[in-house]
C-alpha cells in the first residue's frame, strides 16, 4: 500500500487553471495597452519597435545581417528563361506605390503602417508573368520554416501588394526586412517575407 499523499483531481485542475490565468495575464499586454506592464513573456507591444512596428524575428536571429547589408545585394525576378536582376537603386527608380496596411502576428499583436515600394504585379510584368501566376518568394535566411513561401495570384496581382522599400516614410530598418520585403493585404506576418532574395514564377 502506498502511503505517499496523492494529488487530488480538484487540486490538479486548480493548478492548471491558475497557470493558464497567469500565462494570459503575463502576455495580455500585446493586445491591451493598459496591461503592457504585465507583458513579461511576450514583450512585443503594438507601436513599439523600430519605426513604430514590433519585431518578432531580428536580422541577427535570422542570420542575415551580413547578406542583407551587402553592397552587391540584388533581387532576382524569374519566369522560366526570362529573368531580371535588380539592385535597390533600380527598385527605387521604378514607379513607387504606397499602401497603408495592417501587419498581424501569430503571437497576437497587429499594427497598421504605411509602406512604399514597387507593386509585385509590376515586377512580375518585367518577366512576362501571366495574371494567374503563383510565385515562390525566397528570403536571404539560410534556414527556417518560412524562408520560402508561395503567393497566389489573388495576392500577387493585388495593387496593394508591394515589394516594400520604406516603412512609415523611412528606409526599412534592417529588422523589418531591409533591403526589401513583401507586404500584402490579408496575409499573416510569417508570410510577409523579409530580406528578399528572389521572386520566381511557379511553373503551371
Amino acid at each position: 500500500m502506498n502511503d505517499q499523499p496523492g494529488v487530488s483531481r480538484r487540486a490538479l485542475l486548480g493548478t492548471i487553471a491558475a497557470a493558464a490565468v497567469a500565462a494570459v495575464g503575463l502576455t495580455a499586454g500585446q493586445s491591451f495597452g493598459w496591461l503592457a506592464p504585465l507583458n513579461v513573456f511576450a514583450p512585443r507591444v503594438p507601436g513599439r519597435g523600430p519605426q513604430g512596428v514590433p519585431v518578432n524575428t531580428t536580422a541577427a536571429s535570422a542570420g542575415v545581417v551580413e547578406t542583407a547589408r551587402a553592397a552587391d545585394w540584388t533581387l532576382a525576378i524569374r519566369n522560366g528563361d526570362r529573368a531580371e536582376t535588380l539592385d535597390r537603386a533600380r527598385l527605387l527608380a521604378l514607379p513607387q506605390a504606397r499602401s497603408t496596411l495592417p501587419i498581424a502576428c501569430v503571437e497576437g499583436w497587429s499594427t497598421t503602417a504605411e509602406w512604399s515600394g514597387v507593386r509585385m504585379r509590376d515586377l512580375l510584368a518585367l518577366v512576362g508573368a501571366s495574371a494567374g501566376a503563383t510565385v515562390l518568394v525566397t528570403s536571404l535566411q539560410p534556414r527556417g520554416a518560412y524562408r520560402r513561401t508561395t503567393m497566389g495570384p489573388e495576392f500577387a496581382q493585388d495593387p496593394d501588394t508591394l515589394v516594400a522599400l520604406t516603412l512609415n516614410g523611412e528606409t526599412l530598418d534592417l529588422d523589418h526586412g531591409y533591403p526589401a520585403r513583401v507586404i500584402a493585404p490579408g496575409r499573416p506576418g510569417v508570410l510577409q517575407t523579409k530580406w528578399l532574395s528572389s521572386i520566381e514564377v511557379v511553373p503551371a
